[in-house]
C-alpha cells in the first residue's frame, strides 16, 4: 500500500468510515459560533429568561468547539453542559478528545412557579431541555433549542468549517443526528445533573460528573439507565454544599456507582484510585463552600501546588480516560449517606 493510500485509510478509520482531509498544519483549533447564526430555527425563551443577548448586548448563545490535531485522536466527543471553560478544554484537547460547549434552553431554574412537589418534575424539565422533546408540561422547549439538536447542528457546522479537525466522525451515517456511542457527556453542578438525566435516557460512551448530580428531592436517578453504571464518573469536594447535604452521595448511589468501588479521597490515593467511580477531595479551600463547589474543575478555584501546577491533573485524566471495563469492587450503600428524598 503506498503512503497516500495508507494515509487516506487511516484518516477514514479515525473518522468513523468517513474520509476527511488530513491536517497539513497540525495545531490546536478553538472555533466559536453563535447558535442562532448556525440554525435559524432557534428561538429565545423569555418565559425562562433565555435570550441570545443580555441587556447590555453581550452575546449569550456563543458555542465553542476545540480539537488539537497534533494529538492522536481518541474518536470521542465531549459535550460540556456549562459555560465555556478554556482550561478544561485545554485538558480535553491534550487527551486527544474533541470538545464542544453548547448553548441550549437551560435557564428555567427558579423561573417556574408552583413546581409540583413530586419525585420527577425537575428531571422531566431537564430531559426536555436536553432533548427538545415533550417530557414536561411545565416548559415548552422545541427541538432546535434542546441540547441534542444544538450539539448536532454545531458539529455539522464544525465539520464544514474545520474539516481537518475530523468532526464528521461524530455524525451518524444517515446524517440525522450525532453518534452518541462516541459522546462523553459532562458538566458541573446543574450541568452534571442534566448530563446524568440525559445519560439515563440516551446511551453514551461515558458521563463525567463534577460537583453533582443534585435534584435531591427526586428519584429519577434510580430509573433504569440506558448508559451502564460503570460509565458514570464523579468528583466532588467534601466542603461543597451538595456533598455536605448528601445530594451527591445519594445520586451516585442511586446511579449504582457503588457497584464499581468505594468513595476514594484522591488526596490519600493515586490513580487509578482502585478503579472506583466516586472520587472526592478535601484540599484546603479556606472553608469556602463556594470555592469548594467549583474547585474540582480546571480553573481559578482549582487546587495548585507551590509551583502553581494543578494538583488534580491525574484525577481529570482518570475521569475522562479510564477504561470503562476496569472497575473497582462493589461495596454496600454508605450508611452515612441520606438516601430518602430531602430538601
Amino acid at each position: 500500500m503506498n503512503r497516500t493510500l495508507l494515509l487516506v485509510t487511516l484518516v477514514t478509520l479515525l473518522c468513523g468510515g468517513r474520509i476527511s482531509a488530513a491536517d497539513p498544519n497540525p495545531q490546536r483549533y478553538d472555533l466559536a459560533k453563535r447558535a442562532s447564526e448556525i440554525d435559524p430555527r432557534t428561538r429565545e425563551h423569555p418565559e425562562a429568561q433565555f435570550f441570545f443577548k443580555d441587556e447590555k448586548g453581550n452575546v449569550l448563545d456563543l458555542e465553542h468547539g476545540v480539537v488539537d490535531t497534533r494529538v492522536a485522536s481518541q474518536g470521542k466527543l465531549v459535550i460540556w453542559l456549562m459555560g465555556y471553560n478554556a482550561a478544561l478544554f485545554d485538558h480535553l484537547a491534550s487527551y486527544g478528545l474533541h470538545g464542544i460547549q453548547v448553548s441550549y434552553a437551560n435557564r428555567w431554574f427558579g423561573k417556574i412557579k408552583n413546581l409540583p412537589d413530586d419525585d420527577h418534575s425537575l428531571g422531566d424539565i431537564r430531559l426536555e431541555a436536553a432533548t427538545g422533546e415533550d417530557h414536561s408540561p411545565l416548559v415548552n422547549i422545541p427541538k432546535p433549542d434542546g441540547m441534542m439538536e444544538r450539539a448536532f447542528q454545531f458539529v455539522k457546522w464544525l465539520a464544514r468549517e474545520n474539516p481537518q479537525g475530523g468532526w464528521q466522525q461524530f455524525i451518524a451515517a444517515d446524517g440525522t443526528g450525532l453518534r452518541w456511542d462516541k459522546v462523553i457527556m459532562s458538566g458541573a453542578s446543574h450541568g452534571s445533573t442534566t448530563a446524568a438525566r440525559f445519560a439515563i435516557y440516551q446511551k453514551v460512551d461515558r458521563v463525567v460528573l463534577f460537583c453533582g448530580p443534585r435534584d435531591n428531592t427526586e428519584n429519577w436517578q434510580s430509573l433504569p439507565s440506558a448508559t451502564p453504571a460503570n460509565r458514570y464518573f464523579g468528583f466532588s469536594h467534601v466542603l461543597d454544599g451538595g456533598w455536605v447535604g448528601h445530594h451527591y452521595c445519594r445520586s451516585w448511589q442511586m446511579l449504582k456507582m457503588h457497584d464499581y468501588g468505594p468513595v476514594v479521597n484522591v488526596d490519600e490515593s493515586k490513580a487509578p484510585y482502585n478503579n472506583t467511580r466516586r472520587l472526592i477531595t478535601a484540599f484546603d479551600v479556606k472553608k469556602d463552600a463556594r470555592r469548594a463547589h467549583s474547585s474540582v474543575v480546571p480553573g481559578g478555584a482549582a487546587g495548585k501546588d507551590a509551583a502553581g501546577k494543578y494538583i488534580h491533573e491525574d484525577v481529570w485524566r482518570y475521569l475522562f480516560n479510564q477504561p470503562v471495563e476496569k472497575t473497582g469492587t462493589p461495596v454496600p450503600l454508605d450508611a452515612d449517606c441520606q438516601m430518602a428524598p430531602h430538601k
